[in-house]
């Protein structure tokens, strides 16, 4: 309001000035010339003015609690146990504790940690203030370092004036303020922000009368400069990893909390097939979930809208392009490789196999793990070598030849196999990778590469009527769900029912619930 009346006022006194016969030209020259000044130099923050920071009222961080972050039960018990040192000041005081000034929340992007920053200022009743690590570097030496005292100076107004006792300063991108510094040659803005980041956080004291914590988030932990890590700064680092399958659980409930689900929806399932998913990826699975059902008219969330949902976060949305004939046919031949090497190290992992094109990929196969997996023995990496290799060994064994679609594999099977032999599980035993010779490391990774062609020929030398079968089915449907290509490989377990792809049409389906939920008595939200 006062910069518009500034400006009204402005030009009604050049206006005045001109009719009274003034030259006002020197004065419009002047405020112009002023004006570039400001701008461009960023004089404007030197004087005072401060666009760092975004102070976020307690009414709004109240909304975000520790209980609506799914999983990262470790991530959140150690968080906890670092903000008792501002929940309970009096007896961190007798016991001549010192205060905590810094914690750094380090892990992939979207696993949490803003909204763990969130609710770390709800549960201690601090004020929040946010920004990012971008927003306090410039073109001109000394505006970030200003910048920086701007933020702190007001965490502790804020506090005072909404009469809290504590803020949290919350920095994202933090290896972008917070880099090593020496990496920028002749340009002293990044070491002059960092300088001054370290000076406020050193002036931090158990004795303030507002006690401020710094939480910074970075999933580029190399980055980081060795002196924000050391004690005093950053006294602890919270690692928030990707969820397991228990977490994905957790998560998926509470985005499907307030979505109508069919009675017959498996999230555990679910949660089983988004092995490596954030949080952010399930988010988006659970919304494009209901995006399908919206589609199609459909008044809940069914199962096959989730299988749905996690191809589409996976690999993207279906392409209009569609393959000759040909191509679907070798497209259609590389897949079923992948999946019956795939189906036969690993019984029951696959979940689907499809040649409708989708994202960058002509087809793809979709695994599924049994557990959560972080350690791999030699025969492990074999076998996965054996499913990568699969898809090319299947276009030679069928079509008589290989395409440029085995590309991606061929790099996958190179580095896995560059995995086994820098993992002391080759001929070679344990070798420095950085001194064995080029040659060696060629020969050493050719080896193991070919050895493990010729095992995936003969598995699927044995097979090849089936997979001749299997391949008719998938070009006349496109995909095949795990049970329906295990019956057509000849592993399907005995007595276990077969789960079609085939889908009826739901929509009319739909329209026909539609009327009998009219007809019938009004039900409760939380039952579907």
């Amino acid at each position: 309001m006062i910069k518009e009346i500034a400006i009204g006022s402005s030009l009604a006194l050049v206006i005045f000035l001109t009719w009274q016969g003034y030259n006002v030209m020197p004065v419009i020259f002047l405020a112009g010339l002023l004006f570039v000044l400001l701008r461009t130099a960023g004089l404007s923050n030197l004087l005072g003015s401060s666009r760092t920071g975004t102070v976020v009222e307690k009414s709004s961080t109240s909304r975000v609690t520790f209980d609506d972050i799914g999983g990262q039960a470790a991530a959140k018990r150690e968080l906890l146990e670092a903000l008792e040192f501002i929940t309970d000041r009096d007896r961190i005081r007798r016991l001549g504790i010192r205060p905590l000034k810094g914690i750094l929340l380090t892990g992939p992007p979207g696993t949490g940690k803003t909204l763990m920053a969130k609710a770390a200022a709800h549960h201690t009743n601090s004020v929040f203030l946010s920004a990012s690590g971008s927003e306090f570097i410039e073109v001109y030496a000394g505006v970030g370092a200003q910048r920086v005292r701007q933020i702190f100076a007001r965490a502790r107004e804020s506090a005072r004036r909404q009469g809290g006792a504590s803020a949290i300063v919350f920095i994202d991108e933090l290896e972008v303020l917070a880099g090593r510094r020496g990496q920028h040659s002749g340009h002293l803005e990044y070491d002059q922000t960092i300088n001054q980041l370290l000076v406020e956080m050193d002036g931090l004291g158990n004795d303030d009368e507002v006690t401020v914590l710094v939480i910074g988030a970075t999933n580029r932990f190399d980055l980081l400069d060795p002196a924000v890590l050391r004690p005093g700064r950053f006294d602890r680092v919270v690692r928030v990893d990707l969820p397991n399958r228990e977490e994905r659980l957790a998560i998926l409930k509470i985005h499907t909390a307030g979505k109508p689900l069919d009675p017959a929806v498996d999230l555990d399932d679910v949660a089983k097939q988004t092995f490596g998913f954030s949080g952010s990826h399930l988010e988006s699975v659970a919304n494009e979930a209901a995006i399908l059902a919206f589609r199609e008219e459909a008044w809940v969330i069914r199962q096959e809208h989730f299988v749905e949902a996690v191809d589409k976060v996976i690999m993207g949305e279906k392409v209009a392009r569609q393959p000759r004939a040909e191509e679907l046919e070798r497209v259609a031949v590389h897949e079923l490789g992948h999946a019956a090497v795939a189906e036969l190290r690993r019984p029951g992992s696959v979940s689907m196999v499809s040649i409708a094109p989708r994202g960058g990929a002509l087809g793809y196969v979709r695994q599924t793990p049994e557990v959560d997996q972080y350690l791999y023995s030699r025969e492990e990496l074999e076998e996965q070598l054996d499913i990568v290799l699969a898809g090319c060994v299947a276009e030679e064994l069928f079509c008589g030849s290989r395409s440029t679609g085995a590309m991606k594999d061929l790099e996958q099977a190179v580095a896995l196999a560059k995995l086994v032999v820098s993992g002391g599980m080759s001929e070679l035993g344990i070798v420095p990778q950085d001194l064995v010779p080029a040659s060696t490391m060629h020969e050493a990774i050719r080896a193991i590469i070919t050895f493990r062609e010729e095992k995936v020929r003969e598995l699927l030398g044995e097979r090849k009527t089936r997979l001749m079968a299997a391949r008719a089915v998938l070009l006349e449907r496109e995909r095949l769900e795990g049970d329906e290509f295990r019956a057509l490989l000849g592993t399907m377990k005995p007595g276990r029912k077969v789960r079609s792809s085939r889908r009826r049409n739901h929509r009319t389906d739909d329209r026909r619930s539609r009327v009998r939920r009219d007809r019938a008595p009004a039900r409760s939200d939380n039952q579907h």
